[in-house]
């Protein structure tokens, strides 16, 4: 998969996608980078620590976050991708589900599209995604946690998005998908979803597996977001074990070498 001027083996390898939330509220990082020179060394240290993407979001979707306005989203994450953009050779992910804010941050030079609603909150989003021929990362979501066989509902949901992907001309292999780990699941649901990762690998795609810092990690080991490093390691060398092609992480450095490490294992020890 060739995301910006880079290319991606997304059969045989795993890569970690670093997150620069420029937020003042997101629930682990809220407010450390909005300041567009603090963003600037942070993503040095995320490349230099192996990101292989930057992932950058300007609204908080934490549970009971608040939505706010199209043009308020564009002045966050514009002025930080074309600050990504100038500053390193890097691909570009823009976090968001809405049409304007995507339709900007292409225009700023971002290299792919990460919704969260899987392209059902926007229909706009994957006209710009076929428009633009840019990969993307659809997330699965609901509004609800109420389901009749979890993983068969997740998959059904799934290819209700690649349906409206098909449908507005997105190829194929400009897909990645995302189980959507913390959203429109409960605690024990995020605990199976985990457990059951490789139904998502099994419908031909790349995954990208985000649970960074999240609630079920808390919960888990009763720790604030600022502690869930070790968790959140067990999630990605699970990940990996099940096949991700991407790991969606803050703590890049850490994430990477449980990658690495993983992978030796698996290649190696075979």
């Amino acid at each position: 998969m060739k995301i910006g001027n880079h290319l991606f083996d997304v059969d045989n390898d795993c890569y970690i996608m670093g997150i620069l939330n420029v937020t003042p509220d997101s629930f682990s990082d809220g407010g450390k980078w909005t300041d567009l020179e603090k963003a600037r060394r942070h993503t040095a240290d995320m490349i230099k620590d192996g990101a292989a993407i930057i992932d950058i979001g300007g609204e908080s979707t934490r549970p009971g976050h608040q939505q706010i306005s199209v043009q308020e989203e564009i002045d966050r994450v514009v002025p930080a991708i074309e600050m990504v953009r100038k500053n390193f050779d890097i691909p570009v992910s823009i976090d968001s589900y809405k049409g304007p804010v995507v339709e900007a941050a292409l225009q700023a030079g971002a290299d792919m599209v990460n919704d969260i609603w899987g392209l059902k909150y926007d229909r706009q989003v994957a006209e710009l995604i076929a428009q633009y021929q840019v990969p993307c990362c659809l997330m699965h979501n609901r509004n609800t946690t109420e389901y009749g066989d979890l993983m068969d509902d997740i998959c059904a949901d799934l290819r209700e998005s690649l349906a409206i992907a098909k449908a507005a001309g997105i190829s194929r292999e400009q897909i990645i998908l995302d189980p959507g780990i913390g959203f429109g699941k409960t605690y024990q649901q995020n605990l199976s979803v985990m457990l059951h990762l490789e139904r998502l690998t099994a419908l031909g795609y790349p995954v990208l597996l985000g649970t960074s810092r999240k609630s079920m990690i808390g919960l888990a080991l009763d720790l604030p977001a600022d502690q869930r490093v070790e968790g959140t390691l067990v999630t990605t060398v699970m990940g990996v074990e099940k096949g991700m092609a991407f790991i969606r992480v803050h703590d890049v450095k850490e994430n990477f070498r449980a990658v690495r490490m993983t992978q030796a294992i698996l290649r190696e020890g075979r």
